[in-house]
């Protein structure tokens, strides 16, 4: 699932819902992360709810995968995410090097 995932991709994770612990903030499990993690949500979703995370890839090591995003920043494993689009970087106008008469 999570296999050619690089520093910058946008990835979702699909957490489940726990419970409301206050009247906009819910309590999810998030696969492979071993803590309850908290998000702000303002739409009412129910127990054992399925919820996508989307963030985007900070860090890559062997089998982890640090994702940091609007609702998260949490170290998974490389498991629990999913690419949604790959980064591809700026190009350039201009080269770096200036022209030489």
């Amino acid at each position: 699932m999570g296999k050619g995932i690089s520093i910058g991709d946008t990835v979702s994770i699909t957490a489940t819902v726990r419970r409301r612990v206050l009247e906009d903030r819910v309590s999810v499990s998030i696969p492979s992360y071993n803590f309850p993690h908290s998000i702000r949500d303002t739409t009412k979703v129910k127990r054992g709810q399925k919820i996508e995370l989307l963030g985007e890839v900070t860090r890559v090591d062997d089998e982890k995968v640090t994702v940091i995003g609007e609702h998260l920043g949490v170290t998974v494993g490389i498991e629990a995410v999913k690419l949604v689009e790959k980064y591809r970087p700026p190009k350039r106008k201009k080269p770096l090097v200036d022209e030489v008469d």
